[in-house]
């Protein structure tokens, strides 16, 4: 069985601002060897990589370029009351931030069994999930 596979902001912004060029190709390489039916991400995510391409200064088209190849490789995973009730269980839990906590809390009720991130702990286990830094 293939892990379902939660792609926090951080990963997509290495693969799209290409400034930290190992953190590029091990990003590239990360999202290349998965499908859609593997990688899912939430509007919080979406919202997050677009306000940063918007401050570096990416062109529209750049911007929805970036956008239409998350949305062609990635599902969805919709904000609900349950996401932020359980973001809160979890800030409880493990003190993590509130962005944070929300993106843990997206990845946990899609079914995911990876949390890809650089931001957080990596190898913390939440019920069936585990984050992992790929860049590590």
């Amino acid at each position: 069985m293939t892990d379902k596979i939660f792609v926090d902001s951080n990963v997509w912004l290495y693969l799209f601002l290409k400034d930290k060029i190992d953190k590029y190709h091990i990003a590239e390489e990360f999202i290349a060897k998965n499908d859609e039916n593997t990688l899912t991400i939430s509007y919080q995510v979406i919202n997050e990589v677009t306000n940063q391409l918007v401050r570096r200064k990416f062109s529209e088209q750049m911007i929805k370029e970036s956008l239409e190849f998350m949305f062609r490789v990635c599902t969805i995973h919709n904000f609900s009351k349950d996401t932020i009730l359980l973001a809160s269980t979890v800030r409880e839990r493990h003190s993590f931030s509130f962005w944070d906590s929300v993106i843990v809390a997206s990845a946990l009720n899609s079914g995911c069994t990876i949390l890809a991130s650089e931001d957080m702990q990596d190898g913390i286990k939440l019920g069936n999930m585990t984050i992992k830094n790929i860049f590590k």
